[in-house]
């Protein structure tokens, strides 16, 4: 017993003080269509509404954020049932969002990333004409106050980038530069963002003196992951339009990617402590006390904006590579089930104690948005074991 005992002490020692390897990519690739393949028989008719409590439209945020991460299985792994799938679900829904065009809830916008996406493999814009209507709307107004919470930056932000792209018309860039300033630095006159802790506050109702129980800060990991994520989306769209515009459009380009890629570095120096020595982080990024445990949606999250950070030079290889390994390996051993159930997975809410406890066996009371950080972490992780 005692020798069993010492041998297992060892081997955990040998995990937690020696840096993990990054599995090759078909692996991690054959993680990701496990966990798809079994949302997908789930869920066979992506038309059907969600019910939890009450029926809403399939095309509410949660499941938009599940399309964002089958979009990204089908750019690292092409199958054509992928956007067929994404693709019957938009019709279904006349490729509009909830609320419809002229919405300016972030949470509604979500959907349209997917839509800006299915068009772009299809090589047409036909089915954009209620996005145009959205963007042109948000264009216009002269408010600024739409993102006043975090999770908006992620739902509607990288829509206004891909927006701005296909039409290669800075204004939707300036736009959403504004939008997302003002959450950062003028929510309650201060912003929700922290740089002295390089982390968000959820919303207004977080920041002090509101604390957690040991005196600190309340960071919610999955709202920080929706600003990691969505830095990331926003900067490829960047990335993407920049070949296209004029010199004086790139000098903008150029100075919104400088402002962006801080702001991501940042938080990545900052995500980098609270990293458990499982791979995950806990719902309360500065209070381990509160609700800590595994958590996935939030560990995907930064998985996938480190991976990215790394393949796009923003971070240091040697420094954030085996966190991404540590992150990964352990939401693929400890919350993904052999039949592809997604465990660990906080439920909808806006801070630690929503949905707890959290189990390997509980199930969020949506299951898609889960299912979707995953497949971001996966699409990005595998690109990056790519390179090995």
């Amino acid at each position: 017993m005692k020798r069993s005992l010492l041998l297992l002490f060892f081997i955990c020692g040998y995990t937690l003080c020696f840096p993990q390897k990054l599995p090759g990519k078909n692996d991690i690739v054959k993680a990701m269509i496990r966990a798809n393949t079994y949302f997908m028989r789930k869920y066979s008719d992506p038309t059907l509404p969600t019910i939890v409590g009450k029926e809403r439209p399939s095309n509410i945020w949660t499941r938009g954020v599940y399309y964002e991460g089958l979009m990204a299985l089908h750019r690292v792994k092409p199958h054509a049932r992928y956007p067929a799938y994404a693709a019957r679900w938009g019709a279904f829904h006349q490729w509009n969002f909830r609320g419809g065009e002229h919405t300016t809830n972030a949470d509604n916008l979500c959907c349209g990333q997917t839509y800006i996406e299915l068009a772009r493999i299809a090589e047409t814009d036909s089915t954009l004409t209620h996005v145009d209507a959205a963007m042109q709307h948000l264009l216009e107004s002269g408010r600024k106050d739409y993102w006043t919470w975090v999770d908006a930056i992620q739902m509607a932000m990288p829509l206004m980038a891909q927006y701005g792209c296909e039409k290669q018309d800075i204004r939707y860039f300036r736009r959403m530069m504004e939008l997302y300033r003002y959450t950062r630095n003028e929510v309650e006159r201060i912003g929700l963002y922290n740089p002295i802790d390089g982390l968000w506050w959820r919303d207004k109702t977080f920041m002090p003196p509101y604390k957690e129980p040991n005196g600190k800060s309340c960071y919610w990991s999955r709202g920080n992951g929706w600003v990691y994520a969505a830095l990331a989306r926003v900067t490829d769209e960047l990335n993407r339009v920049y070949p296209q515009m004029g010199e004086t459009e790139k000098k903008t380009i150029d100075s919104m990617k400088t402002e962006l890629s801080e702001d991501f570095v940042a938080m990545s120096m900052a995500l980098k402590e609270c990293q458990r020595t499982d791979g995950f982080w806990n719902c309360s990024l500065h209070d381990a006390s509160h609700y800590g445990g595994p958590e996935t949606s939030g560990t995907a999250l930064f998985v996938y904006g480190m991976a990215w950070g790394i393949r796009n030079g923003l971070l240091s290889p040697a420094v954030f590579r085996p966190l991404v390994a540590k992150g990964w390996n352990g939401m693929v051993t400890k919350a993904l089930h052999k039949n592809g159930f997604l465990g660990y997975v906080q439920s909808t809410g806006k801070e630690p104690k929503d949905g707890q406890p959290l189990t390997e066996d509980k199930e969020p009371d949506f299951d898609d948005f889960g299912v979707g950080c995953f497949l971001l972490a996966g699409a990005e992780t595998a690109l990056l074991a790519d390179q090995q």
